[in-house]
């Protein structure tokens, strides 16, 4: 067999087990999971049910019986955006147990290291915008996501023993907004550093 054969039929497993391995994932969970990045990349008014269900290897009927609208897979989608935003919480209690002001240095690290790797920006902050004025029922959810995140970093601010926790926590939610304007506008260069640096300044000013 000629290396050109063995090449297009190394090809064509990859494709095929790439393809099975597709397809053993759970209809639901691809629909999902294809919707998000879909969204990410065209917008949600710019990507239809019939594109995403390709896209997820199914069909609209079965996306339809998973999910009763697109406005329901779009709030399904924001569901799980906002879920793994809450995990980073409890990673950051499972690696700085009791310390406080580890975890709040902890969390300048992960933001910025987010920042690094979401060239599209935030899913929520995203939909937020895309959605605004048109009473979408993803709006209650985004507003509630919002309002978690900043209890918690307020929270997580006044144990680290900050003056002005609220002040702070506002601070420092502020500079991450800015900074995934900042990101998507130019580039990770430079920005996720500025970011943490930004932040240290400001958690040792409120110190």
């Amino acid at each position: 067999m000629s290396r050109t054969s063995s090449a297009k039929k190394s090809e064509t497993s990859n494709e095929i087990s790439a393809a099975v391995s597709e397809d053993r994932i759970p209809p639901r969970e691809r629909i999902v999971s294809t919707a998000l990045e879909l969204f990410r990349e065209h917008g949600i008014r710019g990507i239809g049910v019939d594109a995403i269900a390709d896209a997820a290897l199914t069909n609209k009927m079965t996306l339809y019986r998973h999910f009763g609208s697109k406005d329901e897979l779009v709030c399904e989608t924001l569901r799980r955006a906002s879920d793994k935003a809450g995990a980073i919480w409890r990673e950051l209690e499972a690696e700085h147990p009791g310390n406080p002001r580890a975890q709040l240095d902890a969390w300048v690290d992960m933001r910025a290291q987010c920042l690094n790797g979401e060239p599209a920006g935030c899913d929520l902050a995203n939909a937020a915008i895309e959605l605004k004025g048109e009473g979408h029922p993803a709006h209650e959810m985004i507003e509630r996501h919002k309002a978690e995140q900043r209890d918690r970093l307020v929270a997580l601010c006044s144990a680290a023993g900050a003056r002005e926790p609220q002040l702070l926590a506002d601070t420092l939610t502020l500079l991450l907004e800015g900074a995934r304007v900042s990101r998507q506008a130019m580039g990770a260069d430079g920005c996720c550093g500025h970011f943490a640096k930004a932040c240290r300044a400001a958690i040792a000013s409120f110190a």
